[in-house]
């Protein structure tokens, strides 16, 4: 077991988590209760459920699925070069992203310490902590992205929209608020979407820690103004990381607490992504322990 010290209102509380978690928008809302099994097959981040390992959704699409992302790809204001994360996040787009807390260690000012005001936050290596802080988080490399579709518009990439992420360390203890770590802020960083909607961090592995799935907490807001300035938030939500990468990751020293947090924690009963099974959170994820790992979430507002 992690040597975490709980917080008042740590998020792996039951209480804090059902009372704060926003609720979430119907499967029904994009292709209606005839079309909800179309919509798991044509939207699951990882297209194998929470033990897959991240294969692409686009094997499984249906033909009609993929005339209507030639469609929406043809009137998108991204650049010809799109990378295949982009044309996939253009063919799942429909569902909007389920609404989530922050948890109690959000570092955004909303309760305590405030990050996104200080210079540095600004940046795509979140490994080290900056400023005053002088730690490094250790762990398994991994580099995640997420890619913003706006749909009120039709789909098009949130180009300019800004996302401040965050995540515990592999001993789940997260920066600014966990015994010993008050004055260090590794793991947290903001970035500025690119013209494809698509914002990329080089990290580490988060663990497992007690009565939560592995997971990475993020923030979107409308600008980079707006999220240095702990400005509106348009979206807040969490990343779920496939159980195979977690299990591979966990077998490697430094993750020893991980693995038996694991074995009490699925996505079904995990108090966050257990209504749906985190299926529009799943990152679709590559690599291996040894030579760490990518994900890749497609996230519609």
């Amino acid at each position: 077991m992690s040597n975490h010290v709980p917080h008042p209102n740590h998020d792996r509380g039951l209480e804090f988590d059902l009372s704060t978690l926003m609720s979430r928008r119907s499967l029904g809302m994009f292709f209606g209760a005839g079309g909800a099994a179309a919509a798991l097959a044509a939207c699951t981040p990882g297209g194998s459920g929470a033990g897959g390992s991240g294969t692409t959704a686009g094997a499984s699409t249906s033909a009609a699925t993929e005339s209507a992302a030639s469609g929406a790809a043809a009137s998108t204001t991204a650049s010809p070069t799109a990378s295949p994360t982009l044309t996939r996040a253009i063919a799942e787009c429909g569902v909007l992203i389920p609404k989530e807390t922050a948890g109690p260690f959000p570092g955004d000012g909303s309760n305590g310490p405030n990050v996104l005001a200080a210079s540095g936050v600004v940046r795509q290596d979140i490994t080290a902590s900056f400023g005053s802080g002088s730690a490094t988080a250790a762990g398994v490399p991994l580099s995640f992205t997420l890619t913003l579709m706006d749909n009120a518009n039709g789909c098009v990439p949130l180009a300019g929209a800004a996302v401040y992420a965050w995540h515990c360390d592999r001993d789940g203890k997260y920066s600014l608020y966990d015994s010993g770590l008050a004055n260090e802020n590794y793991l947290r960083g903001v970035q500025e979407a690119d013209a494809n909607g698509q914002v990329t961090f080089n990290s580490i592995f988060p663990g497992a820690y007690s009565g939560r799935w592995p997971h990475i907490h993020f923030e979107v807001f409308e600008s980079m103004s707006n999220a240095t300035s702990a400005g509106q938030v348009l979206a807040v939500s969490q990343i779920a990381l496939t159980k195979a990468a977690c299990d591979d990751v966990y077998a490697t020293p430094g993750y020893e607490a991980s693995v038996a947090n694991m074995k009490r924690t699925t996505l079904q009963n995990d108090n966050v992504f257990r209504d749906d099974g985190g299926i529009y959170q799943l990152a679709t994820m590559t690599g291996s322990a040894a030579t760490g790992y990518t994900a890749a979430l497609n996230v519609t507002l």
